[in-house]
């Protein structure tokens, strides 16, 4: 269960951050429809002890009450039903954590969503959703999460702010609270482009709108904008020179990213590459990267590519050492005792017996090819 409670936090996490929000934005949607209302229902009321008030003007004031009415409503279904579906992905997903089992059927499920999850991560969104779909997986991911934020990303490469603007708006109060700088930085490239585009003019009419209420720390960057003004679009005088380069554009979409996964408190990493990570530093000895002889053909961490990625990672701590048959990869234990050939090579008896019945009691050593009776095979003895 410590695993779970590790590495499933996100999986609850995300849907009740999407219930919070729609939450919190029906609720400022439903206060303005009902101030609507009571601002109708005040003029009603005027109406009717107005001196001279015709029938006309009172249905004509009765009708806009009906229609404020009708308003209140549909937006008020419409955002009880967004509740609920977020409400029900909450529980679906909570009930997928309840049937915590070490069955292979939920295993392979949870892997699966480490897997869409990853594969949303790198971009591959086709492949996420195909998954997703045949293993029956969209209330369990964040699949809807990773769209939106595709096309955010998609818009920043197109050298588009529009969209992330829009999703800064939508998302202001968050990020406030995260001492998010991601809509600065977005003015800032905007001023940079009508800079490079030798639109100055404009430059200082859009650092007028947006530059004037700003952040302490945010006093150099708009110092070095206003500065950008008085230099060439191919200056190579440092810091105008990187603030017009175009890579900007795809630090932008770094930290989009990084603000995103923040906003929904997700991991930097995915859960598919730390529970990886974890199992292989788990398996990690310095045998593993020692010479073939020395190697388990059974570990994972022996494998060639598995061994790349292990690679920066740490040893696992061993406390007590064991000893594994190079044949077999079985561990050498009363069950499975250790013989030791003439060429002083140890095995496990169990391969050694299976050899020998398969060749006439004869053993063939894999590392030296050297053929001995079985009968001079003896028994070691760990201390």
């Amino acid at each position: 269960m410590a695993d779970i409670k590790a590495l499933e936090h996100p999986t609850l996490k995300v849907p009740y951050e999407i219930l919070n929000k729609k939450f919190r934005a029906a609720q400022k949607q439903l206060d303005r429809e009902v101030s609507h209302v009571q601002a109708a229902a005040l003029e009603l009321e005027k109406g009717l002890f107005a001196e001279k008030v015709g029938a006309g003007d009172i249905s004509k004031l009765l009708g806009g009450m009906v229609e404020k009415l009708q308003v209140l409503k549909r937006k008020a279904e419409e955002s009880i039903c967004e509740e609920l579906q977020a409400g029900y992905v909450c529980k679906r997903r909570l009930e997928h954590l309840k049937e915590h089992t070490s069955t292979s059927q939920w295993c392979r499920k949870r892997l699966d969503r480490m897997l869409v999850e990853y594969f949303l991560r790198k971009g591959y969104y086709n492949a996420a959703s195909r998954l997703a779909q045949a293993s029956n997986l969209h209330d369990l991911t964040n699949i809807d999460v990773f769209l939106v934020s595709r096309e955010v990303e998609k818009s920043l490469i197109e050298r588009e702010t529009t969209k992330c603007l829009a999703w800064c708006h939508d998302n202001r109060s968050k990020l406030r609270k995260l001492h998010s700088t991601m809509e600065f930085n977005l003015r800032v490239q905007e001023f940079v482009e009508l800079v490079k585009a030798d639109r100055r003019l404009d430059a200082v009419r859009h650092a007028r709108k947006y530059f004037s209420s700003y952040e302490e720390d945010q006093l150099t960057s708009i110092q070095h904008c206003m500065a950008l003004l008085a230099f060439p679009a191919n200056t190579e005088i440092s810091p105008y020179k990187e603030l017009l380069d175009d890579d900007r554009w795809l630090r932008l979409v770094e930290q989009f990213r990084q603000e995103n996964y923040k906003l929904f408190q997700l991991a930097s990493q995915s859960v598919f590459t730390v529970a990886l990570q974890a199992g292989l530093s788990a398996l990690k000895t310095p045998q593993c990267y020692g010479s073939y002889e020395q190697k388990n053909k059974s570990c994972p961490v022996c494998q060639e590519w598995l061994n790349l990625l292990a690679d920066p990672l740490p040893f696992a701590h061993c406390s007590h050492s064991r000893l594994i048959c190079h044949i077999s990869g079985l561990p050498l234990n009363e069950h499975n005792q250790p013989m030791v050939l003439p060429n002083s090579y140890v095995y496990g008896q169990q391969s050694l017996m299976q050899m020998a019945d398969e060749n006439n009691g004869q053993v063939v050593c894999p590392r030296t090819k050297e053929i001995f009776p079985y009968q001079k095979a003896e028994k070691v003895f760990v201390m």
